[in-house]
């Protein structure tokens, strides 16, 4: 791949299924601001290989395909979530009906939709869009749903690999309810034995849960340990059925800590 602008979908690069694999540059070739490499496509094996390399796609319409690996990078350890009072207040009084794999597409498509503070338009670009609606439909991508009143008021989404969870975005419409999604992913992932839970760049959202920066090698080190585990494919609607009542979510009705 080219450190210069490439166009989008270079014809230079194969289209890979999911089954394919593509070699990135090292990590620590990142430029200071965490671009790697720029150029390639968003296949399936494409995507799916940079995960498994420390390395995510994110660029704009106007960019080519940008593929970052940045240090420090951004996590959370889902032994390490924190739930404020407030959250479990709110799980206990069963505002939110809460999915999995429901509304993929609508959570995505939400995400774009979002306005972000200080961006002129949004990184999850329709290219974007269709590459992980892919990925959901081939049962590497994911997303919980929370729902008020019937309506699809927040969400997340992510790719899952192994003992890895890699968070994309989320999006909310009512009060909590982008929080209460990822912390009922967290819970449930937690019980279901994911070690690593990839938040990429720093989010004072997700830093009031818990996140954490840690450096590149780290990093690295935690996402090879993570990787060994098989990949648990397929819809989580069928896996987690009745989503997210989880032993942790049980001490947080009852009034315990996760």
């Amino acid at each position: 791949m080219s450190r210069s602008p490439a166009s989008r979908d270079d014809p230079g690069f194969p289209w890979l299924g999911e089954a394919g694999s593509f070699e990135f540059p090292e990590p620590s070739l990142a430029d200071p601001f965490g671009v790697l490499c720029s150029g390639g496509n968003l296949s399936p094996g494409m995507v799916l290989s940079a995960y498994r390399q420390g390395v995510f796609p994110w660029f704009n319409d106007d960019d080519p395909i940008l593929w970052w690996s940045p240090d420090p990078r951004f996590v959370l350890v889902p032994w390490e979530l924190h739930v404020s009072r407030t959250m479990r207040r709110v799980f206990r009084s069963g505002r939110f009906e809460l999915s999995a794999d429901r509304a993929f597409r609508a959570v995505i498509e939400s995400c774009a939709a979002r306005e972000r503070p200080g961006q002129n338009g949004t990184w999850i670009t329709g290219d974007m869009i269709e590459a992980y609606v892919r990925l959901h439909e081939l049962g590497w991508a994911h997303s919980v749903e929370t729902w008020l009143d019937g309506e699809l008021v927040g969400g997340c989404y992510g790719i899952s690999i192994g003992d890895a969870f890699f968070g994309e975005s989320m999006f909310s419409r009512a009060d909590d309810a982008s929080k209460a999604a990822f912390i009922a992913l967290t819970l449930v992932l937690r019980e279901d034995g994911i070690a690593l839970i990839d938040s990429q760049v720093r989010t004072e959202h997700v830093a009031s849960l818990g996140g954490r920066e840690v450096p590149r090698n780290e990093y690295l080190e935690r996402l090879r340990s993570a990787l060994k585990a098989p990949t648990r494919k397929g819809s989580w609607a069928d896996r987690w059925p009745d989503f997210p009542h989880s032993a942790a979510m049980d001490r947080i009705l009852s009034g315990g800590l996760p």
